[in-house]
């Protein structure tokens, strides 16, 4: 019988984390009552709330608990201390490297501008990796329910901060909303300044928007991708392209794109060729970190520790770490399945 090893040991990197979605539970409720907001039942009852975003109705519910939870971060004390615990969470995961993902418009509110939003962020980002020994990065992500010249100031933005630790550029929100046509000279922008392209798609649509990611915003990699399962034809496109998804199999569950978690089509993808890399997304809303994501590959799908292995080093190749960083993970990730 093979040895069951502890995944949350596994290094591996995490692609798909997004910035208030990481915070946890506890430091919402302490920051909410710091400054007298009100939350609603579904932040405050110790569970994670129940959830269904495949209609319109579901959606807008999942996004105002997301705004509500975003409006009790005011200061660069609350950005710091969130990055911070991100970055202790993802190291007790096995996590390596994490590339944690941030719309800065959504924070310059209460932060003094656009600019000094992002300055305060990657401020923290490097401030937390150099006090927890995690590889921390950032993507830059558009609104797609925004205007596409919006996404180009964040794209001219985020490539000129792309020496200050901006990676890569996205595009978040409702998929339904907004062709991905219409955001190609943001990617376009993106792209020339060196940052990788990592759009969201085929999550609450099919594989269409999948194939408009490829097609239209040429993504290396892709904001889960799940609903490419359904068409042959591009998951040999995907595979042979390289094209990483960012699977987040809680969150596919969480919001209603699959009814349960052996309904996620892991084991379809990999035995496609079509490289992922599991994420957590939304570990506030959906109540599960990095390391859940590989265990629940084994419970449900019969992944193999060997087939783990291979899933972190996958999410390892797909990184904008450095070599330094990839071969250091790579190594222990071989030292995992040798020693258990």
């Amino acid at each position: 019988m093979e040895r069951v090893r502890d995944v949350a040991l596994l290094p591996k990197a995490h692609l798909h984390l997004h910035f208030t979605g990481s915070m946890r539970p506890t430091t919402l409720l302490e920051l909410a009552d710091k400054y007298g907001v009100h939350l609603p039942d579904a932040l405050t009852g110790g569970e994670p709330p129940k959830l269904r975003a495949t209609d319109e109705r579901g959606w807008f519910r999942f996004q105002r608990l997301y705004d509500m939870a975003r409006s009790c971060l005011r200061s660069p004390e609350d950005i710091q201390r969130l990055v911070r615990e991100a970055a202790e969470e993802d190291v007790r995961d096995g996590s390596g490297w994490l590339e944690i993902q941030v719309d800065p418009t959504s924070y310059a509110p209460m932060l003094g501008g656009l600019i000094p939003a992002l300055e305060i962020i990657l401020d923290a980002v490097e401030r937390a990796s150099r006090e927890t020994g995690l590889g921390m990065r950032v993507l830059v992500a558009a609104n797609r329910m925004k205007h596409p010249l919006d996404a180009r100031t964040l794209a001219r933005l985020a490539v000129r901060y792309a020496d200050r630790g901006v990676v890569g550029f996205g595009l978040s929100n409702d998929e339904r909303r907004g062709m991905a046509r219409d955001f190609d000279r943001a990617f376009s922008i993106a792209r020339e300044g060196g940052l990788l392209a990592a759009p969201h798609g085929g999550e609450l649509t099919g594989p269409a928007s999948v194939r408009d990611c490829l097609d239209d915003l040429h993504a290396s990699r892709i904001g889960h991708g799940v609903r490419a399962a359904e068409d042959p034809r591009l998951l040999r496109k995907l595979a042979e392209r390289g094209v990483t998804c960012e699977v987040c199999p809680s969150s596919n569950v969480a919001l209603g794109v699959y009814e349960k978690p052996a309904d996620v089509p892991l084991r379809t993808l990999y035995d496609a060729g079509v490289p992922m890399a599991l994420g957590a997304d939304d570990p506030l809303l959906f109540g599960s970190r990095l390391a859940a994501q590989y265990e629940l590959a084994r419970r449900h799908h019969g992944f193999t520790d060997a087939e783990l292995a291979e899933l972190a080093r996958q999410s390892v190749r797909a990184s904008a770490a450095p070599d330094e960083v990839k071969d250091k993970l790579l190594a222990g990730i071989d030292s995992w399945l040798a020693t258990g």
